[in-house]
């Protein structure tokens, strides 16, 4: 499994480079600017102990971004019900759902209409997209952002 996470996004939204990452244990908070939308980014620990606080996270959000390993694909119908899950708190019923299916770089890694039949997207209620991208390079991810600014304008 390549070390590339939803840490690794987020700081190369925020720095615009990879930096070196371990990972999540508890949160990192970081600011990201984008076009006419200022995002309070919680990048929060996928642990099971710590996924029960996530809720304690959404209030006053309109918007999730929610990063998927595309490559691993034994832990898709895990990360599912996690978005599920998450989307049933009532803080994010009028929220908009960016998915992100990251790693695209690597061999083996579902595209964006698959990560869409695995997760079961098609069922959710909210508005939602799914982006293809890289956090190594960046490649899709702003367009991503792109998609939910406007979502969000």
């Amino acid at each position: 499994m390549s070390p590339v996470s939803k840490t690794t996004v987020l700081f190369k939204l925020k720095l615009g480079e990879v930096i070196t990452t371990i990972p999540t244990i508890g949160f990192n908070v970081e600011s990201v600017k984008y076009k006419n939308i200022e995002f309070t980014v919680w990048d929060i620990g996928g642990q099971d102990k710590i996924r029960s606080l996530w809720k304690r996270y959404t209030e006053n959000s309109h918007g999730v971004i929610f990063v998927v390993d595309s490559n691993d694909t034994d832990r898709m119908d895990e990360a599912k019900s996690e978005l599920f899950t998450l989307l049933e708190s009532p803080e994010l019923a009028d929220a908009v759902v960016l998915v992100l299916a990251n790693k695209q770089d690597l061999p083996g890694a579902l595209d964006p209409s698959a990560v869409t039949e695995r997760m079961g997207l098609s069922e959710l209620r909210h508005r939602w997209y799914i982006q293809a991208c890289c956090g190594v390079s960046g490649d899709g991810l702003y367009e991503g952002l792109d998609w939910l600014s406007d979502a969000l304008g």
